[in-house]
């Protein structure tokens, strides 16, 4: 019998909180029934008792003994050792019920901080071994993201994307985005924004270099407790590495084929538009000649086309007969001696060539060799190409997605306008198979992945995906006539922003076709520029820099000779982009540069000419 002053909860007891009002019930059956069961516990060195089983109880009697004073000692088993009082601390508490993951993992963790093995914290809490393991990993996590799991702000997905982080101010500040977003968040997001610079195993540059000679040469590596994931985090150190390979490469291609030249690309596909531009800055291209091959080799070739034509040639037939292809042409060394090749690395990481490519200089060259024939005159008086795009395909489809929400935040103020193409979608007055609506529902893109500058209505985001409702019971509903009953009883018009919300944000861009799409757009009183502002992130940043001196020129309407614009040029790409966001965004920058009322009023309705 020992004293409750004497009695605290030991350090090894898993279960280190408690509910409120389950102790208050509890304590209330104490002052009932008195204490029907006993604690354990472990004496220390000062003589006190930490209690390892019976935590619970203990909290409610010192709420108890208030109303029942002989519930002031009660009876203690005593561990003879600081091992069994770890195995009774385990066993007690998993066999009564099962531990919260948060609770689980510290406890797991404690033990093994104190000298216990898997094996043994296995056999405590009658588990796997691989499950001790699985918690044990999690053990380490920061205590702010083990206090989000326990008070069930985060699941066990989420909280084990945080062992690819190192840095605590970063894990509080991805956390504190996990907690305020409105949708929830992918275990791989999670891990991306803990790991913003780091790439993966996937990777070209990765297959490229290869672990080994990255390690090698000092790179650092981040793995996945969870996953076979390895993060490589010097990205500055890969991209030297892949550099320096690719140009070692090109040289052995050059090398051993004999051409006069090889030059490295760095990207991962060689097309058509790459050839273009090659060919638009004076470039020219020589082709392999035929080659005769050999009786034999052109029996065999026929016999492996005729299996090919029957679908019956197999994977070794298959590399056989590409060998003949190449062997049935190829390129003289005359060509060789005035053409070069273009060396770069596909997304498996495997080197490619493109092969034959005559430099603009050595032209004259090839064309005296007889290997090119002369350009025509007319050839050379041709047009020039269209100009290309400023803008990449991802910052169109980003502004694409801006527009869309424009168009869908100003349909949150038009229900009827919802409404009215509602009933018009869903009728033969549009035609067969029209869809203005998505209504699967669908999730059209109305969010862009730079979000810096949008001013984004919570009431468009998509709800979470159905699938996602096994793993998250908030997101399932039990009692669905008892739910209806509690929609309906909010009256008609909670139900008519509910319609207006949920059909607003499944239109998808361009419904139907563009000029429909622009005519809900005007209709509605649609603007890009009332939820989204040009910042450097979200597009300055995106685009060109001449671009950019050609667009701050235009805005304030000065020719190429104005001081303003000669400095505007002088600027390096990064600043040009924060000066942009500063003349779309800072008045007093705006009242330096001597921005007049007209030109203010241009700035505030600019938008790209990317649609």
């Amino acid at each position: 019998m020992i004293g409750l002053d004497d009695l605290y909860l030991s350090p090894m007891n898993p279960r280190q909180t408690h509910d409120e009002a389950s102790i208050a019930l509890l304590a209330d059956s104490l002052v009932t029934c008195g204490l029907m069961q006993n604690l354990g516990g472990y004496r220390d060195g000062e003589g006190r008792v930490g209690i390892v089983f019976g935590g619970r109880r203990l909290a409610a009697l010192r709420i108890a003994v208030a109303r029942r004073p002989d519930l002031a000692h009660v009876p203690v088993a005593l561990a003879p050792d600081e091992d069994t009082a770890r195995l009774w601390a385990g066993s007690e508490n998993i066999a009564r019920e099962a531990l919260a993951p948060a609770d689980e993992i510290r406890a797991y963790g404690r033990m093994r901080d104190s000298g216990a093995t898997v094996a043994q914290i296995a056999q405590a809490f009658g588990v796997t071994e691989a499950h001790v393991y699985r918690r044990v990993k999690l053990a380490d996590l920061p205590p702010f993201v083990l206090d989000a799991l326990a008070a069930g702000k985060i699941g066990l997905g989420i909280a084990s994307a945080f062992t690819v982080s190192q840095d605590t101010e970063l894990s509080q500040q991805v956390l504190a985005r996990v907690l305020s977003s409105s949708w929830a968040l992918s275990e791989h997001e999670v891990r991306k924004m803990l790991q913003p610079e780091a790439v993966g195993l996937t990777d070209r540059r990765v297959r490229f270099v290869g672990e080994e000679a990255y390690v090698a040469a000092g790179g650092h590596l981040t793995r996945d407790l969870f996953s076979d994931a390895v993060f490589f985090e010097d990205v500055g150190l890969l991209d030297r590495l892949f550099a320096e390979k690719l140009e070692a490469a090109a040289e052995a291609e050059r090398s051993r084929e004999g051409w006069a030249w090889a030059r490295k690309v760095d990207q991962s596909y060689f097309g058509s538009e790459a050839m273009d531009d090659l060919l638009g800055r004076g470039f020219a291209r020589v082709y392999p000649v035929p080659v005769d091959l050999s009786e034999e080799e052109t029996e065999e070739y026929g016999r492996l086309a005729d299996l090919d034509h029957e679908g019956e040639l197999d994977e070794a037939g298959e590399a056989r007969m590409a060998e003949l292809d190449a062997k049935s042409e190829a390129y003289l060394p005359d060509q060789k001696a005035v053409a070069g090749v273009c060396v770069y690395v596909d997304h498996s990481g495997t080197i490619r060539r493109m092969d034959g490519l005559v430099r603009a200089e050595d032209v004259p060259a090839a064309v005296e060799a007889g290997v090119i024939e002369a350009r025509s005159t007319s050839a050379q008086t041709e047009a020039p190409a269209a100009p290309k795009s400023p803008y990449s395909g991802a910052l169109v489809e980003d502004m694409k997605a801006i527009r869309l929400a424009a168009v869908q935040t100003a349909l949150l103020d038009c229900p009827e306008m919802v409404l009215n193409l509602l009933a018009f979608g869903l009728s033969t007055a549009s035609g067969v198979g029209t869809s203005i609506f998505d209504l699967q529902p669908g999730c059209p893109m109305n969010a862009p992945k730079e979000r810096e500058g949008l001013i984004f209505s919570e009431r468009l985001a998509h709800p979470p995906r159905s699938y996602e409702a096994w793993s998250r019971p908030d997101l399932r509903c039990d009692d669905l006539v008892a739910a209806f009953r509690e929609f309906v009883e909010q009256g008609k018009k909670a139900r008519n922003a509910a319609i207006t919300e949920g059909i607003a944000r499944t239109l998808p861009y361009a419904a139907a076709e563009p000029n429909f799409f622009a005519m809900i757009e005007a209709d509605s009183g649609a603007s890009i520029r009332k939820v989204w502002t040009p910042t450097a992130a979200n597009f300055f940043g995106r685009v060109s820099g001449a671009y950019l001196d050609d667009l701050f020129a235009s805005l304030i309407d000065a020719d190429a000779s104005d001081s303003r614009v000669k400095a505007f040029r002088d600027k390096k790409k990064k600043e040009k982009a924060d000066a942009m966001e500063r003349l779309f965004g800072e008045p007093e920058y705006q009242a330096a540069l001597g921005v007049t009322a007209d030109q203010k009023a241009r700035i505030a309705t600019w938008v790209p000419d990317c649609f």
